[in-house]
């Protein structure tokens, strides 16, 4: 089996001790609206093929997929333990945090933002999801802060945002623009005219990594990838809407820590 076509960023990938792996569509043994590497339990996905996919991805890290641990996300701001999960899945919490080598810390997404930090010198590393209720609810302060309680530095802190729904593609209504300023003061600076009268183009990274900077994270990045803009990358669910297509699948983001 050839290995997976993974997606890589430099500044994750200079720290020692740490592996990292943004996940595409590729690769996998779904068909169909899936084709081809679905790593969403949550999906109407065969469960089977699912966790075929997802052995794929634990043994990219060369682990069993048990190892590779991710919660049942609810766009909430809860960060779980890696130590405490058993693999299944089934504990609710949008971001996985670990100080133990060999634990998989994944989020999953399919245009929301997934976040990978690491603090090296800490030994922690933290994979968390955002879209845009999370993020305007302080997912990203409270993966950052989850790993301050355990040790981190929040100047030593890197923080990658993933491939997620770019600014040029997310397009909303004035309502969704209100919610952000009654949450949050000042952020109609991530939005933008849309082409539609009463419609605003929102720059979920952009915000994500501002949210991250408020909690103290030192030049945070975004990949730059698009996942509605490049199909053959990536699942969106905006596109799935766009195309009445009764599901989607799911990418993931994943970080580990490497042996001692």
């Amino acid at each position: 089996m050839n290995p997976l076509p993974v997606l890589t960023h430099p500044r994750l990938s200079a720290l020692k001790g740490i592996r990292h792996a943004f996940f595409t569509r590729q690769g996998g043994v779904s068909t169909g609206i899936y084709d081809s590497l679905n790593l969403g339990r949550g999906s109407k996905d065969a469960p089977g093929t699912v966790a075929e996919n997802r052995r794929r991805a634990a043994a990219h890290f060369g682990q069993v997929p048990d190892h590779l641990l991710t919660g049942y996300q609810t766009h909430s701001t809860t960060v779980l333990a890696a130590e405490a999960l058993d693999g299944a899945g089934s504990a609710e919490g949008d971001a996985v945090i670990s100080q133990t080598p060999g634990l998989i810390c994944g989020a999953l997404s399919a245009d929301c933002a997934p976040i990978l930090l690491a603090d090296a010198e800490a030994r922690l590393v933290c994979a968390a999801h955002a879209g845009w209720k999370g993020a305007l609810g302080g997912m990203a302060q409270a993966a950052v802060a989850a790993m301050l309680a355990k040790g981190a530095r929040a100047d030593r802190i890197v923080a990658i945002v993933g491939p997620c729904i770019g600014p040029n593609s997310y397009e909303v209504g004035q309502e969704f623009l209100d919610r952000f300023e009654v949450g949050q003061a000042g952020s109609r600076r991530f939005f933008r005219p849309g082409l539609a009268l009463g419609k605003h183009m929102f720059d979920l990274p952009g915000f994500v990594l501002h949210q991250l900077e408020l909690a103290g994270v030192i030049a945070p990045q975004w990949s730059g990838h698009d996942t509605l803009a490049a199909p053959d990358l990536f699942y969106s669910n905006r596109r799935a809407l766009h195309q009445n297509e009764s599901d989607y699948g799911r990418l993931l983001a994943a970080i580990m820590l490497d042996g001692e």
